[in-house]
Parts: structure tokens; C-alpha cells; sequence
């Protein structure tokens, strides 16, 4: 059976981290699923979980921990893979939020999905999955 491919967001690796359906979902879906995010997806987890954290009064590095253990369950790609469509991925996503190019990037290197909670990824040619529908992408399709 061949894998699926599926490209994450920062914001679905965040909430990874700050609950548990998220992650059981990457985690149930692993072996099925290859799940790839942009090294900058990373970052941007990175720097947004302190202050979530803070705010509710929970150690960060407990959370930043928790998103080091899901490089294990989602591969970094870095700009190698992806730099080669940085202009085609900016015209498509450019007037909504340039920030975002990489993951867009990826998921057109790879022919794959988007799961995302940002809705600048609508209309950029890449199909696009919000958590709560991810699991009919997930799920065992028929006759496969």
C-alpha cells in the first residue's frame, strides 16, 4: 500500500503540541501517512509556544519538548527541497500572507494536501484540510 503525503502547518503543529487530538491523529496515522512540514513551520511553532505557554501557566519546555518528539512523526523539509517553486508558491499565496510560501511550497513539490487552520491556503491550487475534515483525508479510502 502506498503512503499518503501530507504537508502541516505551523498552526496544526501547535496545536500538536497544546492538545491531544491533534497529535493522536499524526501519531494513529503514521505508519499510513507521510506527514512533512517546512523547516519554518518548525520555527514559527517555536517561537509562538512560549507565550502560549505562559499564558497558561504551563513550563514551555515541556511544550517545546513535545514539539521536538514530533520531528519524529513529521519530516523537516528544508529550503533544498522546496526553494525551487518559491516564486510560483508567493504568486498564489502573496496577497494573503507571504509568510506562509514555504508550506505552500512543499505541498506543491509534493504533490500533496495542506492540512491547515488558515484559510489563505483556499485557492492557492494545492488541496487544502482543516482539522476538523482531516480524518476523511486520514481514514482508509475504498477499494485502496
Amino acid at each position: 500500500m502506498m503512503q499518503a503525503a501530507l504537508v502541516v502547518d505551523a498552526n496544526i503543529l501547535i496545536r500538536a503540541v497544546l492538545g491531544t487530538r491533534v497529535r493522536g491523529l499524526i501519531q494513529a496515522h503514521a505508519v499510513s501517512t507521510r506527514f512533512f512540514a517546512p523547516d519554518t513551520a518548525f520555527d514559527e511553532a517555536r517561537r509562538h509556544l512560549p507565550a502560549l505557554m505562559k499564558k497558561r501557566g504551563v513550563d514551555p519546555a515541556a511544550a517545546l519538548s513535545v514539539l521536538t518528539a514530533l520531528e519524529g512523526l513529521v519530516q523537516v523539509l528544508e529550503p533544498e527541497v522546496y526553494g525551487s517553486v518559491r516564486q510560483e508558491a508567493l504568486k498564489r499565496i502573496g496577497g494573503r500572507d507571504v509568510d506562509d510560501w514555504p508550506v505552500l511550497a512543499c505541498a506543491m513539490v509534493l504533490g500533496s494536501p495542506v492540512w491547515t487552520e488558515d484559510a489563505d491556503f483556499f485557492g492557492t491550487g494545492v488541496a487544502t484540510w482543516t482539522s476538523d475534515r482531516i480524518e476523511l483525508f486520514l481514514s482508509p479510502r475504498e477499494g485502496t
